[in-house]
């Protein structure tokens, strides 16, 4: 067989049968923009509801429906019937796919899969003698697409676009597909501190990379000029991902970065990523809920006074950006009401191999850490949650025995 990709804009096609594969294939044909009839008695339930467009003739096949049509599809399940659909159509220089014996019909459709990038999809298709086979290729090579360091950037003048891209907490493994994909599609990258770095290695030499990261006390990079290059780079026709840590919707400048590119009309695509306000404490071994513990939890950042909120350690709290502010935050929240023997844990770059959890009450964390020496990155958690973390066990079953 000679692999060909076909424009169906308008293209009249036969499908004959009503079951799954038929369904599979009507559903493609009619996303493409083929004119679809469909022949079978009954219909199996993914095509009672057809595409906009498609005629059911509810029957058996007849010649008179390959009358017109260039391209013929046959899934009945009975060999005898598809067979006499090849014959039909061969004999009018149709080309016919015939599902339950590819080897028999005239053409064949590959396993495909798409990748959406900025610039437009990328297809795969693959076909051999062995059509599970193709499948598990098809796979092989779109999953590799997606996650793998693979260059999937346009090197023809393209209209350029940012994404906001949300790295998660500090892993690349953590990364989604869609943050895969989008950055091995890029131009340009545009990264905070806190996001995961070592994801640039998997990079061609070629894409130009932005280190704009923010550190206590040290802006280098002011918000306003952040803006200023994703719109600039992206109006000259680069394709430009904004790597941040975490969400870019949880606590970040997001929504800022976001506007300003509308503001600018560039295309913008908001990609999420898991927040480190949970997916830190989880690696640490605490739940933010859990049942008969706590049913709620609130996140708040360190660098602005610490709002009203409940008062019981049976609602969590987690403190982002929060270690400069510690002393203070603490003795505010026990100052308005949580107890001074309310649970707290610190976790220092969660997600990564020098994660190091610290844990005490609200009266004694800001000792704690300043005597361990705690620094940023690290989430603070706050509630009776903290019980629940393997490391508040080690550490008062250790405070048991030295009693004892």
């Amino acid at each position: 067989m000679f692999s060909l990709a076909v424009d169906l804009r308008g293209v009249p096609v036969l499908a004959v049968g009503g079951g799954p594969v038929s369904a599979r294939r009507v559903r493609a044909f009619a996303e493409a923009g083929a004119e679809v009839t469909v022949v079978a008695p009954v219909l199996c339930a993914a095509l009672r509801t057809l595409p906009a467009g498609v005629h059911w003739h509810e029957r058996g096949v007849a010649p008179e429906d390959l009358d017109g049509m260039r391209l013929v599809h046959t899934a009945t399940g009975d060999p005898e019937v598809d067979r006499k659909v090849v014959e039909m159509a061969t004999e009018r220089g149709i080309w016919c796919v015939n599902a339950s014996a590819s080897t028999t019909g005239t053409a064949v459709v590959p396993a495909r899969a798409t990748v959406p990038t900025p610039v437009g999809t990328v297809t795969v298709a693959i076909s051999s003698s062995d059509p599970l086979r193709s499948v598990e290729v098809r796979n092989r090579i779109s999953h590799h697409l997606r996650t793998g360091p693979v260059d999937l950037r346009s090197r023809r003048p393209h209209e350029g676009w940012v994404a906001l891209v949300g790295g998660g907490p500090g892993d690349a493994e953590l990364l989604t597909a869609r943050a895969l994909t989008l950055l091995h599609s890029a131009d340009v990258v545009v990264i905070d501190r806190l996001a995961p770095q070592s994801v640039l290695d998997t990079l061609d030499p070629e894409v130009i990379v932005l280190d704009v990261g923010k550190r206590t006390g040290h802006h280098p990079v002011p918000q306003h000029e952040i803006n200023r290059l994703l719109v600039e780079h992206a109006r000259a026709g680069r394709g430009v991902v904004r790597l941040k840590g975490g969400d870019p919707y949880v606590l970040g400048r997001g929504e800022e970065e976001r506007l300003a590119c509308v503001e600018a009309g560039v295309p913008v695509e908001v990609v999420p990523g898991i927040s480190s306000a949970l997916a830190v404490p989880a690696a640490a071994g605490i739940p933010v809920t859990h049942r008969g513990v706590s049913r709620g939890f609130m996140v708040v950042t360190g660098h602005d006074e610490v709002p009203e909120l409940p008062t019981d350690s049976g609602h969590t709290l987690v403190i982002l950006m929060g270690i400069a502010g510690l002393p203070a935050t603490t003795a505010r929240l026990i100052a308005r009401g949580r107890s001074a023997a309310c649970p707290v844990a610190i976790v220092e770059s969660g997600c990564t191999p020098h994660q190091r959890v610290t844990v005490g009450s609200l009266a004694t964390i800001a000792g704690l850490a300043a005597a361990r020496g705690v620094k940023s990155p690290a989430v603070v958690v706050v509630g009776d949650v903290v019980r629940l973390g393997p490391d508040w066990i080690a550490a008062h079953s250790a405070e048991q025995r030295a009693s004892a």
